[in-house]
């Protein structure tokens, strides 16, 4: 049985309920709140859903910072509908996380497909920041074992080749990374000096 998706919707003017009662045909779970001196990342972090959707006039900047705030420290998928098309603003909501923009395009029929969109998005952004910060994370790695390397040559009278194999068999005898072996070597050295 597949689980029902979960939708926040914070919504400055729908009146007549149009984005909610769209979604609930489509068996999504809602939520709605008025954005008025709302914490939205609490909301967000308290009530986990697995969409926001926005519906304001304008993106001002405690919003757009709502928003940075959510994709650093609880990303989900977000689509916002507003009124402003300004390059500027389309460009603040873009740099601030929002996976979907849409201008002046709230029809109800179309809603399923821009949250699906959005999600297929924010899934495709969230494997490109993984990769980006296992990648970051591999170089700092290596910067740490060639370190560790120079200090096991220095200290020990290694071949640089010596030291990567004692660097390693040290990691595999402790049964731990070799980038972290590589930060007790450092480590050592440094309460060493």
């Amino acid at each position: 049985m597949m689980t029902r998706l979960k939708v926040l919707i914070i919504d400055e003017f729908d009146a007549e309920g149009l984005i909610e009662k769209s979604l609930q045909s489509y068996g999504y779970e809602i939520a709605t709140l008025k954005l008025r001196a709302l914490n939205l990342l609490t909301v967000v972090k308290t009530l986990q859903p697995d969409v926001v959707v926005l519906n304001l006039y304008t993106p001002d900047a405690a919003v757009l910072n709502m928003m940075r705030a959510i994709n650093q420290q609880h990303p989900v998928p977000v689509v916002m509908f507003a009124e402003d098309q300004q390059t500027d603003t389309i460009n603040q909501v873009i740099n601030a996380g929002v996976s979907a923009y849409i201008v002046d395009g709230l029809e109800p029929k179309r809603l399923k497909a821009i949250i699906d969109i959005a999600i297929a998005r924010f899934r495709a952004q969230q494997e490109l920041k993984d990769e980006l910060q296992k990648t970051k994370n591999q170089l700092e790695d290596r910067k740490l074992i060639d370190r560790a390397k120079g200090i096991l040559c220095k200290s020990q009278g290694y071949s640089e080749d010596e030291a990567y194999h004692a660097l390693r068999k040290l990691a595999m005898d402790r049964n731990i990374a070799l980038g972290e072996m590589a930060r007790n070597v450092i480590a050592m050295a440094e309460l060493f000096k």
